[in-house]
C-alpha cells in the first residue's frame, strides 16, 4: 500500500527526524526501536510497510532538509552516519517539499495545498496522502460563526477575513483533497463543527491532538496508579524548560496557554478532580532540541499521612516525536483503507488532548488500540463505533 505521508512543517526537526529515520528503515539501516507499530500486538498485514512510505510536505522555511538534517545531527538528535547514508535520497524528499502557499483569500491557499496534494498523489501514484500537521503550537483562534456551519465556513474563506488558523486550513485542505489528517499538535485542525462534519461526508477518518512524548506521557502512567490505589494527591505542579523551535514557538504566552491547557486535562479527567499546582513552560535556548520537566506530586495515604513523588524527564523531542509520527501515518493509512470514518478515538495513546476518547490512562489506552489494530489486521470487531 503505497502511502504518501504530507508533514505540515516538513523542514522542522521532528519532519526532518521523521523522514530521515524513515528512509533509514526502509533502507535497513537503523532498528525501529519507538515505533509502537513494529510491536507484535500492532504489527501486521494492514499497515503500510516502511519501504512503502513516500515524504512530502510544506513549510513556510526554505532551509534545505539535508542542511536541516546535518544540524539535528551536530546536537546529537540525528546519528551522522544516516544523514550520510540517506543524503540523495533526503535530495530526492527536498524535490517533494513545497513552500507554504500565498493566496488573496483562505480559499486561494486552501485550493493551492489541493493541488500539491493530489499532484504529489498522482505522481507517485499512491493509494492514499495521510496530511500530518507537526508545525509549530498556534495560539486558540477567535471564534467565527463559518466554524460552525460547511456553507458558512466556505463563503467565508472566498472573503477577506483568516477565518480559520493555519492548522485548520490545512485540514480542510486535507479533506478536500480526500486526504486523511492527523494533528500531532495542540493546534485546532479538525477540531470545529464546519470542519468535522465535512470529514464525515467525505468519509475520511482523523487523529489528534497534541503528541504525548514526554512529560505527559509520565502523567498518564502515574496519575491511574494514584487512582487505583485511592491516594489522595493534593498538588501536582509540573515545570518545563524546552529548547529548540518549539520551545521558542512557547515563548509566545497565547501559544503556552494552548499547550499547558492539553498538557494539564490528563489529571482531571484521570483522577477525577484536579488538584493544586499547574504546569509551566519555559524557553532555555541552549537546550537545544532537547527538553527537560521536573515534577513534586504531594498527596495523602491512610490516616492523611502525607507523602511525596518527584520525577525528573530528560528527553529529545523530536527522537521520541519522529517514530510516533510514522506509527500515525502507518495507522491512519489502514483505518481509511479499512473504511473507517470520523476520530480515530482508538489512537488516543498517542496523544495528550486525544479526540472523543473516554480515558487518558496509558494501559487502557494500549488496550483500546491493540484491539483496533486486530480489527484492521482482520482479526475480529474493535468494539469501538466511528461516526458514518
Amino acid at each position: 500500500m503505497r502511502t504518501g505521508v504530507w508533514l505540515v512543517g516538513a523542514r522542522g526537526s521532528v519532519a526532518t527526524t521523521s523522514i530521515v529515520g524513515g528512509l533509514a528503515l526502509r533502507a535497513g539501516l537503523a532498528g525501529p526501536t519507538g515505533c509502537v507499530t513494529e510491536l507484535p500486538e500492532l504489527r501486521g498485514p494492514a499497515l503500510p510497510a516502511f519501504a512503502d512510505l513516500v515524504f512530502g510536505g510544506h513549510d513556510l522555511a526554505s532551509t534545505p532538509l539535508c542542511k536541516r538534517a546535518e544540524a539535528l545531527a551536530d546536537s546529537g538528535v540525528i546519528p551522522w552516519r544516516l544523514v550520510a547514508a540517506v543524503r540523495d535520497q533526503l535530495g530526492a524528499v527536498e524535490q517533494e517539499l513545497r513552500p507554504a502557499p500565498v493566496g488573496a483569500t483562505q480559499a486561494d491557499r486552501a485550493a493551492a495545498v489541493v493541488r500539491d496534494l493530489t499532484a504529489f498523489r498522482e505522481r507517485h501514484e499512491l493509494d492514499r496522502v495521510v496530511v500530518v500537521n507537526v508545525s509549530a503550537t498556534e495560539p486558540a483562534p477567535r471564534p467565527h460563526p463559518g466554524h460552525a456551519d460547511p456553507a458558512a465556513l466556505r463563503a467565508a474563506l472566498a472573503g477577506p477575513d483568516e477565518v480559520l488558523p493555519p492548522s485548520s486550513l490545512y485540514g480542510y485542505a486535507a479533506v478536500l483533497a480526500g486526504c486523511p489528517y492527523v494533528d500531532f499538535t495542540p493546534s485546532t485542525g479538525l477540531r470545529l463543527p464546519a470542519l468535522t462534519a465535512l470529514a464525515e461526508e467525505a468519509r475520511l477518518p482523523y487523529a489528534g491532538h497534541d503528541g504525548k512524548t514526554g512529560e505527559t506521557l509520565v502523567k498518564s502512567v502515574l496519575a491511574p496508579m494514584f487512582a487505583m490505589r485511592n491516594l489522595d494527591v493534593r498538588s501536582w505542579s509540573g515545570f518545563n524548560l524546552l529548547g529548540g523551535g518549539d520551545g521558542a514557538t512557547l515563548a509566545d504566552p497565547a501559544a503556552n496557554a494552548a499547550k499547558v491547557q492539553s498538557k494539564q486535562r490528563v489529571l482531571g479527567e484521570t483522577l477525577g478532580y484536579v488538584p493544586q499546582g499547574g504546569t509551566r513552560i519555559e524557553f532555555v535556548e541552549e537546550l537545544g532540541d532537547f527538553k527537560t520537566a521536573w515534577d513534586l506530586i504531594t498527596f495523602a495515604g491512610f490516616l492523611g499521612t502525607g507523602m511525596r513523588m518527584e520525577f525528573t524527564w530528560h528527553g529529545c523531542d523530536s527522537a521520541l516525536a519522529a517514530p510516533l509520527v510514522l506509527d500515525l501515518a502507518r495507522l491512519t493509512a489502514a483505518a481509511h483503507a479499512a473504511g473507517q470514518v470520523g476520530p480515530l478515538t482508538e489512537l488516543g495513546f498517542f496523544f495528550k488532548d486525544p479526540l472523543g476518547t473516554p480515558t487518558h490512562s496509558l494501559g487502557e489506552q494500549w488496550a483500546r488500540l491493540t484491539d483496533f489494530a486486530r480489527l484492521l489486521h482482520g482479526g475480529g470487531d474493535s468494539g469501538h463505533d466511528h461516526a458514518g
